[in-house]
């Protein structure tokens, strides 16, 4: 019997232990069996010197005492487990407490095991701190795990690690770091959380009672926080300074509100050129302890795309029926329609510009490969060569009508485009109205250079109908009917069998023919659609319109736990490509590529569900990818080599068996 199997389909997990400590443990255990016969795990307690049943509870607590002995220095005498804690007459059991190391009797550091969610944890250590007065406090489950330094009993500061046995809590609270150092010890990737999971914990602390718009506070900090890890990306050595070490609450507000100054003049067209911090010294100061560990520059979007998806589903966006696409179904898109050099490319419904970014790395990676460039990561803070900027600034365009989305994807644009952004804040199905919006002043002077190269791909000057674009991927927001009949008035899929204009029509249903109207003859479009047009016989009509214009080229039925928690509506990505004499020929036969995710990707909770694969030492493991990052279990296509062919592989094969164009 080993630990994995006593941790089995419990709340306990080892991620946060060292092989070394675990094969200690798993050496020390013992197979007992019970009067009754049932067979149990034992081993001697590191502390106790005495027998205990090893529990999945307990399994986390000697590992951790493990770690504290051997990893952080502390002497077997400074430590004791079930540590009498008093509230009056009642007695509680803190899990291991660390004693000071001047005052043997006064506990120092305490660790909560207990509790295997976070949430309870925190709360069960701060009232064991305020009733000891420790300063220090850990939480863990042996997944994730959480540092916190106590300041008043309502304030718990997270830290980024508790101090070693020769450290001062001083040297870790006030200790700066480079880039690399943040690298090295980014907290999402040594606590196991994400950074939607920093920001819901600062919602509980601080930001639900702060009088403040979460969305807005959280986007300044982060946009203050990509511009300081920016500068450290073009000047390594320099120390990053977005970090609560020392300062007053004072002082150090006045800090980040020049931090985000700076961003927002190098950024320009996000926020207001005045903008300020609204939250208080006091509340900032708790939000920048929480996030200056966390290292926001990742190559694969996860990690500001957890925050964001969660920030927007609070706002406005989730009621319109528009969520976030999961990164793994946009690279699916992406690869299935292989963007060339020079295509241009839009999102008419852009969300966090997430079909946009995704197709900019797609031909960036083409591009350095055949420039022999070796570039692995590009929402990164390297330079890019000028060419890749350049196509950027003229090939990729998005737009939403939601102005919140449109902010975060000209963030992620912006920095990822390396300056440039063509993402604009228009409604892509009232495009009669678009003259009248550009000739707002205060839209002109966001909007004003991404807009004049956006009429440029017009197929007719006087309208803005017709475009050029060789390619088009879109979510479209499903939920709501429009039922203004001067919209309904333009379009031909809100008129009946009959020909009359109908009184409501679905929103996606005019996306389609929209985003058909943007792309030239022989352009393709990846379009998320709701099951139910590829089912419901009276959505003929759709198909029909559909299937006149363009040849359909593949139909990817997705899992219904894609979208979640936001919808379990279950979806499908429709591929085609407008009929066209040279690149798609007009035939009335042709072959059809039909697939149907198996992977579910997320639980039934909406969280994603990350490969994992066992060690050298038969130890399950999550599995990384060559960027240390987590990879999510799906069956879309081939992660860097790590997984096996998927669906968009297979496509890749049938479009080249197929003779399609752009393969």
């Amino acid at each position: 019997m080993n630990i994995f199997d006593i941790l089995k389909d419990s709340d306990y997990k080892s991620e946060q232990f060292s092989s070394e400590a675990i094969n200690w443990l798993n050496g020390r255990i013992e197979e007992k069996t019970d009067k009754n016969g049932k067979k149990y795990a034992a081993v001697e307690c590191l502390v106790r010197k005495k027998e205990i049943v090893l529990k999945p509870e307990e399994v986390v607590r000697q590992l951790f005492l493990y770690k504290l002995t051997q990893e952080y220095g502390y002497k077997l005498n400074r430590l004791q487990v079930e540590y009498s804690v008093y509230f009056g007459r009642e007695v509680k059991r803190a899990d291991i407490v660390v004693m000071d190391e001047d005052r043997p009797t006064v506990p120092y550091i305490i660790v909560e095991v207990k509790k295997p969610k976070m949430k309870d944890g925190k709360e069960q250590l701060k009232s064991y701190c305020n009733s000891t007065g420790a300063p220090i406090a850990v939480w863990t489950n042996g997944d994730q795990i959480a540092f916190y330094n106590r300041q008043d009993p309502n304030y718990f500061k997270d830290i980024r690690n508790i101090p070693s046995a020769t450290q001062t809590l001083e040297e870790i609270v006030t200790e700066t770091w480079t880039i690399k150092e943040l690298r090295e010890n980014d907290r999402l990737q040594k606590e196991r959380i994400s950074l939607k999971d920093v920001i819901l914990d600062l919602e509980d602390e601080v930001l639900a009672n702060a009088g403040v718009d979460v969305f807005e506070e959280c986007f300044k900090l982060i946009f203050a926080k990509l511009y300081d890890e920016f500068l450290s990306g073009q000047t390594p050595e320099r120390y990053l300074e977005f970090s609560n070490s020392g300062r007053t609450d004072f002082k150090l507000k006045e800090k980040i509100q020049e931090l985000f100054d700076r961003a927002n003049q190098k950024w320009k067209g996000v926020f207001d050129e005045n903008t300020k911090i609204m939250l208080s010294p006091s509340h900032l100061a708790i939000c920048v302890s929480s996030l200056q560990s966390v290292k926001l520059f990742n190559s694969n979007l996860d990690v500001v795309d957890d925050a964001f998806e969660y920030l927007m589903s609070k706002s406005s966006k989730g009621e319109k029926g528009q969520f976030f696409t999961p990164r793994y179904v946009i690279e699916m898109c992406v690869r299935m329609l292989n963007p060339q050099n020079g295509e241009k490319m839009i999102d008419t419904a852009c969300g966090s510009s997430g079909f946009p970014v995704h197709t900019i790395f797609n031909v960036w990676r083409k591009m350095a490969k055949k420039k022999g460039l070796n570039i692995s990561e590009f929402f990164s803070l390297d330079q890019k060569p000028y060419e890749f900027t350049e196509y950027v600034k003229d090939n990729i365009f998005g737009i939403d009508f939601d102005e919140k989305a449109v902010r975060v994807a000209r963030t992620l644009n912006l920095i990822a485009g390396d300056g440039h952004t063509n993402v604009l804040h228009l409604n892509t199905l009232d495009y009669t109205q678009w003259v009248e919006t550009a000739k707002q002043e205060d839209w002109q002077s966001t909007y004003f250079e991404g807009f004049d190269r956006l009429k440029k791909l017009r197929r007719d000057n006087k309208s803005y109908r017709d475009f050029n674009f060789d390619l088009l991927m879109a979510n479209p927001p499903f939920a709501g009917d429009i039922k203004e009949s001067r919209i309904l008035s333009m379009y031909e899929l809100a008129k009946n069998t009959k020909g009359k204009q109908q009184a409501k029509v679905g929103r996606d249903i005019l996306f389609i023919e929209r985003n058909l109207d943007f792309l030239k003859p022989g352009g393709r479009m990846a379009i998320v659609l709701p099951q139910g047009r590829f089912n419901n016989s009276s959505d003929k009509y759709i198909r029909d319109y559909i299937a006149d214009r363009c040849r359909i080229l593949a139909v990817v039925g997705l899992h219904g736990n894609v979208f979640k928690p936001h919808t379990g509506t279950k979806t499908s990505v429709l591929f085609v490509q407008k009929w066209d004499e040279l690149l798609c020929p007009k035939v009335d036969d042709y072959n059809i590529f039909f697939a149907t995710m198996q992977k579910p990707s997320k639980d039934n909770s909406g969280d994603k569900i990350y490969l994992k694969e066992t060690d050298g030492n038969g130890n399950l493991k999550y599995k990384l990818d060559s960027h240390g990052h987590l990879i999510v279990d799906h069956d879309l296509f081939n992660h860097d080599g790590l997984t096996q062919d998927g669906i968009a592989e297979a496509f890749a094969e049938f479009a080249k068996k197929e003779g399609l164009s752009f393969f």
